[in-house]
């Protein structure tokens, strides 16, 4: 009995094994690749698949979702021979699981090689500049090279990056100092063009001002001038509505004198020569009021004709 209670044992065992060889489970986004005798027979595609034991053998299992790749940097030679380190970086998807493992032996590292000797060859023919300004130019050719190459072995090649262009020291050195001159520059510009643009407003503020000024004082010295014209006007009225003699203008200007002594800064009076005619028609009117004055208050001098008339009481 023992004999075939292992013989069952080893059984069972088989048909386990069988059954696990039997039922393949592929992920979703991934194939596989089925060989019997060692030639290809089908393509797994995910969900439950059932292949004969021991005579079908999966040889690849690869993923269908797009794959992101990172080369290291590059020594590229440019046109004008100085070598740049280029750092690239491939995105692609396998679209034919059959071609990705018969049509080529490693589909990475054939990618890594297209890509390094595409990009040298486009390198070559520019110069450093146009090099590192032209990155979208190299990267659609890059693209169209890889996608032509890549399609027969199932890859496609959906974006090429150039992750980072690094000249030498010496041309990086270069380059900074050509651009900090030509901050410096730009700098300078700026600000002599601030300077001259406010020089600018200042002189036409300055002169709106001095317009604006001149206009004011013009309006103001009119004013002042008609208000003096209109005050003459009305003292000549009035002086002429009096009806002054020639006395009361003397009185006047003797009055005047004073006023126009006034004043710390006076050192010198100059004494016009119309005061003497003023202080003699001021004596004659202080002698006629006198005269008046003696009349009526029987002081004063009697004139001679009263003298003669008045009877002698002796």
């Amino acid at each position: 009995m023992e004999p075939v209670i292992i013989v069952l044992i080893i059984l069972v065992v088989l048909v386990f094994i069988a059954l696990i060889k039997t039922i393949q489970v592929i992920p979703q986004a991934s194939a596989a690749i089925v060989e019997r005798f060692g030639r290809y027979t089908r393509t797994l595609n995910a969900g439950l698949n059932i292949v004969v034991p021991f005579i079908d053998t999966i040889r690849n299992r690869i993923d269908l979702r797009e794959q992101v790749v990172p080369f290291p940097p590059q020594p590229v030679i440019t046109q004008d021979n100085l070598v740049v380190n280029i750092d690239t970086v491939i995105y692609y998807q396998v679209t034919d699981a059959r071609a990705a493992t018969y049509e080529v032996a490693s589909y990475i590292q054939a990618i890594e090689q297209l890509t390094v000797t595409t990009l040298r060859n486009i390198i070559g023919g520019m110069d450093l500049e146009r090099t590192l300004t032209s990155r979208e130019e190299i990267n659609a050719a890059l693209r169209g090279v890889l996608d032509e190459a890549t399609g027969k072995w199932g890859i496609r090649v959906n974006r090429v990056e150039l992750k980072a262009i690094e000249p030498p020291t010496s041309i990086q050195d270069s380059m900074e100092k050509q651009m900090r001159a030509d901050r410096d520059k730009r700098a300078a510009i700026l600000t002599a063009e601030g300077t001259r643009q406010a020089a600018i407003l200042t002189a036409e503020g300055e002169k709106q001002s001095q317009i604006l000024r001149a206009e004011g004082e013009a309006k103001a010295a009119a004013l002042r001038a008609e208000g003096e014209a209109q005050a003459v006007r009305t003292v000549f009225e009035a002086i002429h509505a009096g009806d002054p003699d020639q006395k009361l203008l003397s009185y006047q200007y003797l009055q005047m004198l004073p006023k126009i002594a006034e004043g710390d800064a006076n050192k010198l009076w100059i004494v016009p020569s119309e005061i003497g005619d003023a202080l003699k028609g001021l004596s004659g009117a202080m002698g006629n009021f006198g005269n008046l004055g003696g009349g009526s208050n029987g002081g004063g001098t009697i004139p001679a004709q009263e003298r003669r008339e008045k009877p002698n009481i002796d």
